[in-house]
Formats: C-alpha cells, sequence, structure tokens
C-alpha cells in the first residue's frame, strides 16, 4: 500500500526528450583517484561537497543520469522537496513500451535503478513507484490537471501557480520538452536545492546493473594495455548542426537534411533566424562543433602521439564513419564502443519482440511487349531514341535515414524500428558517458552551444569537475581555435612551430582557472550541473584561495566552504612516466614551489631551448621543415 503524506500531494511527472538522451556516470566515494598526465595542482583542493548520510548503495557503485533527462529529474526532486510533495517515479518517453523495448523494462527501469533511486533520497523527499488506484483512474480520465513549464521556470512560478492548484486537486502532472523545469541560478538562500541537484545527479541516480557491468568493462580493457586513454566526444549531431546553421560545411544529402532540421525549427519558433546562413561565418565565430580532423591535428599539437589510445564516444556521428576517417589516420588505436564490446551490446537491450521488416519491392522489370508499346506511343516520326531504361533501386537507397530524401520534400514519420533504435542510443549513450567520466582525459568536440539546453560533452565536464577539479578536461574556446586554424587552412599538416606552441598553450589554459571561469560564464547560467562549483563543492585548506566574480557579482570562480574534518586531506596523485607505466608518487612529489613533479615526454618538436624562450626568439615565418 502507498503512503502519502498528510496532504496526500502527489506530483506525477512525464519527460518528453525530443533528442537522444545523454548519459551522465557518478559515484558514491568521497573523491575519485584518478590517473592523469598532467594536472594543475591548485584545483586538487577542491572536493565534491558531502553530507555524512547513510546510502543504501556500497562505495564504488556507479550512478547515472541522461542529458536532459538527467537535468530534469534533479529539478523535480528539488520542486517536489519545495512544494512538500510526494513525486511519483518520473516516465521517459523514449523508453516506454510504445518505443518496441524489451518487457522486462518499464520506462525509468529501462536505464535507472528505481528502487536505489527511491532509497538515497529518502532524506530528501517521498518518492513513489505509482499513482494510487483512485489517482490512477482520474489520470485516465483526464481529470488530473497538468502542467508544461519552460525550462527556465522560478520557485514563484511553483509558489504562486503550481502550489495552490496542487492544493485543491491533490495531484497535478508535469510534461518537460526543454531539458529542465527550474531556473539554472537560484538565490543564495536556495544553496541547499542546488546541493540536492547535485545529490540526485551524482549519487541517488543509479544504472542497472548490466549497464555498470559493460561499462566496467570498457574501462577494465583500457586500464589492461597500461597506457592512459582520452575520451573524445565528436558533438556531431543533426539538432546541433540544424541550430546552429553549419549546413554548409557538410556537402549534398548531408546538407539538405540539416536544412531540414533547420526549417523545421524555424517552424517551431524554437530559433528565430534565417534558414540559409554562412556556415563558414558561423564555424569561424565558433558555433559550429570542430571537425574530427582538427581535434586530430589539436591534439598532436599537445603531444599525444600516434599510438595514443582514444575512446569516440557518441551514439550518433552525422555523417558517419567517413568524417572520422582522418582522425582514425593520425591515431591508429582511436575506436567506440563496437570494438571494445560488441558481443555484450545486444545483451543489454533484453529480450525483445519481432518486429517485420519491411519487405523491399525493387522496381518491376518491363518486359519485350511492354518496351513495343512504348515505343508506338512515342510520337509521330522521325521518333526519337527510346528513353534508356529505368536504373534500378537497391534496397540501402530506399531505407534508412537517407532514403525518403530523393523521393518526396517530407520526412516520414519513424517506423517501429527506428522508434526502437532511438530507445537503444539511450543504452549506446550511457556507456560512452561511463568511459568519458572515468577516462584519463576528456576532449569535447562541442559545447557551451548557448541553446539553452545541456548537451552531453557539458554534463560529462560538470561530472568530472565534480568529482576532481584538477582531473584533465579539456574546455577549448572555438573561435579561438578556429582563428589558429585559419592561420594554417591551406597547409593544415605542416603547422609552423609557433603556431603548435600557441595552441598548447591554449588548451593547457583551458584545463586551469582560466577554462574553470569561461565554462562558469557560459555554462551555468543554462545548465547548472555543467558547472556545479562552488554549491557543490567544498575547499581543504590550500594557498590557493583566491575568488574571480563576474560583472554581475556572481562567483565564477572559488568561495566553496571548508571540507568536514572527516574527508581526506591530501589525495593520492599519479603520473604518467616516459615509459607509459603509472607510478605513484611517493610523498606527493612536490617541488619547491609545490607543485608535483611530473614529467612529460619529450615532444617530436621540442628542442634544448624551452617553449618560452622558442616564442621569443622565432619569428612566425620560421618553420623547423626549412
Amino acid at each position: 500500500m502507498v503512503v502519502f503524506t498528510r496532504k496526500r500531494m502527489v506530483l506525477f511527472v512525464v519527460l518528453l526528450s525530443l533528442v537522444s538522451g545523454l548519459v551522465h556516470l557518478a559515484i558514491t566515494s568521497n573523491y575519485r583517484l584518478r590517473l592523469s598526465w598532467d594536472v594543475d595542482t591548485p584545483l586538487y583542493a577542491k572536493r565534491p561537497f558531502q553530507e555524512k548520510r547513510t546510502m543504501v548503495s556500497s562505495m564504488q557503485k556507479f550512478l547515472v543520469a541522461l542529458q536532459k533527462i538527467r537535468a530534469s529529474i534533479c529539478d523535480l526532486v528539488a520542486i517536489s522537496r519545495l512544494l512538500n510533495a510526494t513525486l511519483v517515479i518520473p516516465e521517459i518517453q523514449e523508453s516506454t513500451q510504445s518505443k518496441h523495448i524489451s518487457h522486462k523494462f518499464k520506462s525509468f527501469s529501462y536505464l535507472y535503478n528505481e528502487d536505489e533511486f527511491i532509497a538515497s533520497l529518502s532524506k530528501d523527499v517521498i518518492i513513489v513507484k505509482s499513482l494510487p488506484e483512485d489517482l490512477k483512474a482520474a489520470k485516465k480520465r483526464n481529470e488530473i490537471l497538468t502542467f508544461k513549464p519552460k525550462g527556465f521556470a522560478s520557485p514563484n512560478f511553483y509558489m504562486k501557480e503550481v502550489l495552490p492548484q496542487l492544493k485543491k486537486a491533490k495531484a497535478i502532472g508535469l510534461v518537460i520538452t526543454d531539458g529542465g523545469c527550474l531556473q539554472s541560478l537560484l538565490p543564495p538562500s536556495m544553496s541547499e536545492f542546488q546541493r540536492l541537484r547535485c545529490r540526485v545527479a551524482f549519487h541517488a541516480l543509479q544504472f542497472r546493473p548490466e549497464i555498470q557491468k559493460l561499462g566496467r568493462l570498457i574501462v577494465n580493457k583500457h586500464r589492461e594495455s597500461h597506457k592512459p586513454f582520452i575520451a573524445y566526444h565528436p558533438g556531431l549531431t543533426r539538432e546541433t548542426l540544424a541550430y546552429h546553421g553549419c549546413a554548409e560545411l557538410f556537402q549534398d544529402v548531408h546538407t539538405e537534411l540539416i536544412q531540414y532540421r533547420r526549417a523545421q525549427m524555424i517552424k517551431r519558433g524554437i530559433i528565430n533566424d534565417e534558414l540559409r546562413v554562412d556556415s563558414h561565418l558561423r564555424r569561424d565565430n565558433g558555433s559550429c562543433p570542430l571537425m574530427p580532423e582538427e581535434v586530430g591535428l589539436l591534439l598532436r599539437a599537445i603531444g599525444y602521439d600516434r599510438q595514443t589510445n582514444i575512446y569516440i564516444a557518441g551514439a550518433e556521428t552525422f555523417g558517419g564513419q567517413r568524417f572520422l576517417i582522418p582522425l582514425l589516420a593520425m591515431f591508429e588505436n582511436a575506436r567506440d564502443r563496437t570494438f571494445h564490446a560488441k558481443a555484450e551490446l545486444p545483451d543489454l537491450v533484453g529480450p525483445e519482440t519481432h518486429i517485420p521488416s519491411n519487405n523491399f519491392q525493387p522496381s518491376p522489370v518491363k518486359n519485350e511487349e511492354q518496351l513495343k508499346e512504348e515505343w508506338n506511343r512515342a510520337g509521330p516520326r522521325p521518333r526519337p531514341l527510346p528513353p534508356p531504361p529505368d536504373r534500378p533501386m537497391y534496397q540501402h537507397e530506399k531505407e534508412g535515414w537517407y532514403g525518403w530524401i530523393t523521393e518526396t520534400d517530407t520526412e516520414p514519420d519513424p517506423s517501429p524500428m527506428d522508434l526502437r533504435q532511438q530507445a537503444h542510443r539511450l543504452l549506446w549513450d550511457a556507456l560512452d558517458y561511463i568511459v568519458s567520466v572515468e577516462a584519463d582525459a576528456f576532449f569535447p568536440g562541442f559545447h557551451n552551444d548557448g541553446s539553452g539546453w545541456s548537451d552531453f560533452s557539458n554534463m560529462i565536464m560538470g561530472h568530472r569537475l565534480y568529482e576532481g577539479a584538477a582531473s584533465r578536461t579539456y574546455r577549448p574556446d572555438r573561435k579561438v581555435l578556429q582563428e589558429f586554424f585559419n592561420m594554417i587552412r591551406d597547409d593544415l599538416y605542416h603547422p609552423k612551430h609557433n603556431w603548435t606552441l600557441k595552441v598548447r598553450e591554449h588548451l593547457w589554459n583551458s584545463i586551469a582557472e582560466e577554462g574553470l571561469v569561461r565554462q562558469s560564464l557560459l555554462s551555468k547560467p543554462t545548465s547548472f550541473l555543467s558547472h556545479p562549483l562552488p554549491e557543490c563543492s567544498c575547499r581543504v585548506p590550500s594557498e590557493d584561495s583566491h575568488q574571480v566574480k563576474g560583472d554581475d557579482g556572481r562567483l565564477l570562480y572559488g568561495g566553496e566552504v571548508d571540507c568536514p574534518e572527516w574527508m581526506p586531506r591530501k589525495p593520492e596523485t599519479f603520473t604518467v612516466w616516459q615509459t607509459v607505466e603509472f607510478a605513484k608518487i611517493e610523498n606527493n612529489g612536490s617541488s619547491e614551489n609545490g607543485s608535483p613533479v611530473v614529467e612529460r615526454p619529450e615532444s617530436d618538436d621540442s628542442v634544448e631551448k624551452s617553449s618560452t624562450s622558442l616564442a621569443l626568439d622565432q619569428d612566425d615565418e620560421w618553420d623547423p621543415n626549412d
């Protein structure tokens, strides 16, 4: 029997995800020991803010959420606590039975462990698995009031608009489509609600065991090589490219598909812009994702060699493997999930009912009599030569995501198989998120999109920041990088040495305080979980305790509370020697200035002079190949 609060106010939710969900991983431990090439050590003082509380899950278990879905669930828990209401387990539309997923799972349990979710938040809000029978009947009769809040809805909206209706009706519904239902930035007096968001995202949402097991398997396969690895997410999705007007960077059918989606967004009011824009100008101002070829050149400029292990994340890469060929040519160990766990992937989806495939019917071949009849109807003599026979159509030309564009101007509705594959992408993204958060370094092809929606890379970067601010997470400024690429656009593969030094300096700065300040300035106003500092972190005693504030007085860096006494003060640190073996640094390996001693492999372009002296002594025309 379901027991509700005294007021018997119930909040049930339907989450509508318009794009494939992006998955997030969290760990219940106080902090995680991370293996990194080189880290910004002053950031070691930042730790996840936690209160001692009883956790149902054991230490080192993986906890998860999804891109828009995760942000929505975190907001819902905060709203339920704000309204003192009971929350019903949300329903995720992309993983319902109508999408032809396995009968073993319900909507929420397709990805998450319901029991862990309920128990982990038992001290914060009451959560139940379903409505009581009388409210279920009222829901079927459409007698329950439903709200569709915006992603930037304020707490006052819920207190003044939703709460009075909730008291009258005892139950209301929320339909969420914007990837959230509560504004990202809350007043300082509501800092506890921000920490509640972090507890939900980083501790309460947990993958079902099958996803955890396979995710750990992929990570362990990387660890068995005794080499660090990079996770890279291209960010090349059709929605992103259409929203920012990047169609002209592609060709032929890809351009048409992007433009069709952009026209839909304009019609629905999602964007207020022209259909046709200069994609090259959009790329130069940093609006478009970095191409895999450009990312490969950047990684080479940093100093990663050809044998570096790279994990390519993302359930969708628009354009397919063709756009990854330059990256694969530069790094021979660049692989995705199918290389590491191809045999295990089908086990995640569970037993599914058979969906009959559409039997392809090729164009009928005309017999001799039909050809003669067409010839006789060809018109008066002198007759032209008969038209050439119709080219036979093959099955691959009529099926798939592009088959419709050669025959009709309207994209057809998704088939049952398409709906099932959309649900599968949630699982693939979950695995990619696990590996990306556990990786020794992460490089985003696209983040800070400015659309107001959280994206895959932002969620990874936010979680890696929560676990350890000193982790090697690149936060590049795409506008600056495109200025660099425009300098060498005619000869990308033979840049001058000064160009390499400038790129390396920019990317190293993106890992440290400069990158954190920029991330807080651009990402946090639209997605709190992409930069959960300082609300969800604390600081151990450290010399580096200065603060950086924005023009509006908001803290962009620093300002964390002191960590509790029970938290460890000195995390273990690791480094990678030139033999590419992990070795533990004893006594923190500190130098005179307090920074850890980290030996880097000598890069191909290094000489006896330091990088600083090279930048000063050599002009822009110097070329090491001359």
